[in-house]
């Protein structure tokens, strides 16, 4: 079953591996074969706004050390309607509000996939990365991992915590931390981090905002930080966090979704002992490093966290469509994708940006 679809779609293009990306239509014929025929296990989304997020950059620049399909269209935080199913669909159907997020599909059969760890998956699909994404008007997805967008909720405003909110609340629950217990947020003010202190307070939690520059203080304070602590004037990053913090000893834990590779070597330094610290944030050939000796006898723990699988998507999803998200954005044309990029390598960008297919 599916809607007509048009013969031809705008979509955010780029050839080689660097750019340029190109805002251009995709022939006929070309949409007719990739988009009007999804597989059995497929849909079609209609994607009416799509998030921008730094993982669409590095895709750009080539600067992971996993590959990119080549051309590709990037962007992985489309929300939309279905217009098309596959003959073996059943839990989805045409009219639905859905997002396609990063994970776009994977084997449903390993034991990654049997034990909700999808993401990890051998044989995992990437939208934007591996297969093609979000910046185009029609997208295709595996049925299985779409996120089932209630009615009630504004498509442009939620398409944000397609990836940031997942990844962020992900992260909070891999944490370990407890309601009434503090976390440090690196990076408060961009995308994930601005998403990471509401969900942070709507799981009772308190937050130390890290970031550079006044705009961020304010905005992260209106999201519910206590404290923040500017890196751009601090003379010791670490004390001044850790004297943030009730007792001294630190915050309990520490959310990483910065895109430098310095406040990751800082943090180990500044959690308190038996803290975890959570790596989100991807700088290109970073590393992470962390004094053995005291490691060890305060009990810290470093940790990954990768995005969120279906039931945090729902939980996420969840949380903004009962108010407690408030995901700070700006909306811009697809065609201005451009823009968006040159603002994010100067790290400039306050929030998110959220941009609209149909301009």
């Amino acid at each position: 079953m599916s809607q007509s679809i048009p013969e031809k779609q705008w979509a955010q293009v780029f050839e080689k591996t660097g750019g340029p990306i190109e805002y251009k239509e995709i022939p006929g014929m070309q949409l007719v074969h990739l988009l009007q025929k999804p597989g059995p296990d497929e849909v079609l989304v209609n994607i009416k706004f799509t998030g921008v997020c730094h993982t669409d950059l590095h895709a750009l620049q080539g600067d992971w050390p996993i590959g990119t399909k080549l051309p590709l269209i990037g962007g992985h935080e489309g929300a939309g309607v279905i217009v098309a199913c596959g003959d073996s669909v059943e839990d989805v159907k045409v009219g639905d509000h859905a997002g396609v997020k990063w994970l776009n599909g994977s084997c449903l059969a390993c034991d990654f996939c049997q034990e909700g760890d999808e993401p990890l998956c051998a044989k995992a699909l990437l939208s934007g990365y591996t297969v093609d994404g979000t910046f185009q008007q029609y997208c295709i997805a595996k049925a299985a991992h779409v996120a089932r967008i209630p009615k009630d909720v504004p498509l442009d405003a939620v398409a944000p915590v397609l990836c940031a909110g997942i990844t962020v609340y992900k992260g909070l629950k891999e944490s370990g931390a407890r309601p009434g217990q503090t976390v440090a947020i690196v990076g408060a003010g961009g995308g994930l981090g601005s998403l990471a202190c509401q969900y942070a307070k709507a799981m009772g939690l308190r937050v130390i905002a890290i970031d550079g520059g006044d705009e961020k203080r304010e905005m992260t304070a209106k999201l519910g930080a206590e404290s923040y602590i500017d890196f751009s004037t601090s003379q010791d990053v670490v004390k001044d966090v850790q004297a943030a913090t009730a007792d001294g000893t630190g915050p309990h834990a520490v959310l990483l979704v910065a895109v430098s590779e310095k406040p990751f070597q800082q943090a180990a330094e500044y959690v308190r002992p038996r803290g975890t610290v959570v790596l989100i944030g991807l700088p290109a050939n970073a590393y992470v490093k962390a004094p053995v000796f005291p490691t060890v006898i305060s009990m810290r723990t470093i940790k990954g966290s990768y995005v969120g699988n279906r039931k945090d998507t729902s939980e996420a999803i969840d949380f903004f469509r009962r108010g407690l998200i408030n995901a700070p954005f700006k909306l811009v044309g697809l065609s201005e994708l451009q823009k968006v990029f040159d603002l994010m390598g100067k790290g400039k960008v306050v929030g998110r940006f959220v941009a609209d297919t149909s301009k």
